[in-house]
């Protein structure tokens, strides 16, 4: 690496410092001074969403003894993965600009189908499942026809599919507007836990799959004379990675129940959410598609211009987002054991709180799946934590509304002072 204070050449020095600002070289200190002056200029990312889980983390346990038992860890990460999964489908439109206000009452619709199936038809929960999700990706191609071919913008096309959909509901569900969900393996994804070595099969896993793709990032750059981060960052952050995973996965395998049965280890949902997190952060980082969808969002005639099937792009990111709302059902009617016909019609919005909270910009080209991941777990902690205190139900709306005001808020301010500091740059 070029060492930018001996340089004689003034252009190979600030090309060297515009390396640096990509956060892709430079030493352990020069990256964090990097990372500081980022923050400063309106590049937060996720670190508000972090501080929130942080301070309330901290609050909650104070105020509450039963916050911090595994117990409750194992029943808050639970009660997150249906919300998480709907924020990282929106969250693949958001990134483009757009919305899908039926992403809730299209899981619904897909559970319906597929409940339908399951207890009417008596079909292979799978099969059934399968059916329900291609059900997500006619709905989503019909969105992106109307939005992407036709032109009719995102919000009307699918907050009429909101409403119809409920009417949809109705006639799906028949005159009992409800069915109970009897097949054990569904049940068992939201409500069961997984055998402590599975769990330390999920850490090695992780863990692998984190160093794995460290390296092959690494060994990619270097590959095409790219500058990388210095080896100690990668240490470190694998170090994290063992750390908090190890230690989380260590807590949920001891006995969380207070009777007879023993109940421990890492519940079911877990893996699940964090294979469809990862899978879809993957798709966004390190293929082209994912590089299409930010060029789309960021300037749609710029990337129209570049060659890029614009069109298809948008049609392929309602598919996966419908795809996602339809898991996210899947999720939602396991853990309360019915579908009914108000099943996914109230989640969009907090989805969209979801991605917004985490760092994911309403205004485009600009968001990670983690951000929404992060973000989801902080409107989960608290429901979670004010339900621990014994707060009304308005009054964890009022607190998760102003946590969302303030988000966008802070969205705003970065993006304006972004644009101020380019400008002043230029």
């Amino acid at each position: 690496m070029t060492d930018i204070r001996t340089d004689p050449d003034p252009d190979a020095a600030a090309a060297a410092v515009e390396a640096i600002a990509t956060g892709h070289e430079g030493s352990l200190s020069e990256q964090f001074q990097n990372y500081l002056s980022r923050v400063r200029s309106g590049e937060m990312g996720m670190l508000p969403a972090l501080a929130g889980v942080l301070v309330l983390g901290v609050l909650f346990s104070f105020l509450s003894e039963f916050f911090l038992t595994n117990k409750n860890i194992a029943n808050l990460l639970t009660q997150t993965a249906a919300l998480m999964i709907l924020a990282i489908a929106l969250t693949f439109l958001l990134i483009m600009a757009e919305i899908d206000l039926s992403a809730g009452i299209t899981g619904g619709v897909g559970m319906a189908i597929f409940i339908r199936l399951l207890n009417d038809q008596h079909w292979n929960w799978i099969v059934a499942l399968v059916v329900a999700l291609l059900a997500g990706v006619l709905i989503g191609t019909s969105i992106g026809f109307f939005v992407a071919r036709i032109g009719v913008p995102s919000f009307v096309v699918t907050l009429a599919l909101f409403l119809a959909f409920q009417g949809l509901m109705l006639v799906l569900l028949g005159d009992a507007g409800s069915y109970r969900i009897e097949e054990p393996a569904v049940l068992a994804i939201m409500n069961k836990s997984m055998p402590i070595w599975a769990g330390w099969l999920m850490f090695a896993v992780v863990c692998g799959i984190s160093l794995a793709t460290s390296f092959y990032d690494r060994a990619r750059r270097q590959k095409y004379k790219m500058p990388v981060r210095p080896l100690s960052m990668l240490w470190l952050q694998f170090g994290a990675v063992v750390v908090g995973v190890g230690f989380l996965v260590f807590f949920l395998n001891q006995n969380r129940s207070t009777g007879v049965f023993v109940i421990e280890g890492v519940p079911i949902v877990v893996p699940l959410a964090l294979s469809i997190l990862w899978i879809g952060q993957l798709v966004l980082d390190r293929t082209r598609f994912g590089l299409h969808i930010y060029a789309v969002g960021g300037n749609p005639e710029g990337a129209r211009r570049a060659g890029i099937n614009v069109t298809r792009v948008r049609i392929s990111a309602f598919i996966i987002c419908s795809v996602l709302a339809v898991v996210a059902g899947l999720f939602t009617i396991s853990q309360v054991g019915v579908v009914q016909s108000s099943t996914g019609r109230d989640v969009v919005l907090s989805g969209v709180g979801a991605a917004v909270i985490g760092g994911v910009s309403l205004f485009g080209g600009r968001g990670r799946l983690m951000q929404a991941t992060v973000g989801a777990f902080l409107i989960s902690m608290i429901t979670n934590g004010l339900g621990l205190l014994g707060y009304s139900a308005g009054i964890t709306f009022m607190v998760t509304g102003g946590v969302l005001m303030l988000a966008a808020t802070i969205d705003a301010l970065t993006r304006k002072r972004s644009g101020s500091t380019s400008l002043a740059r230029t």
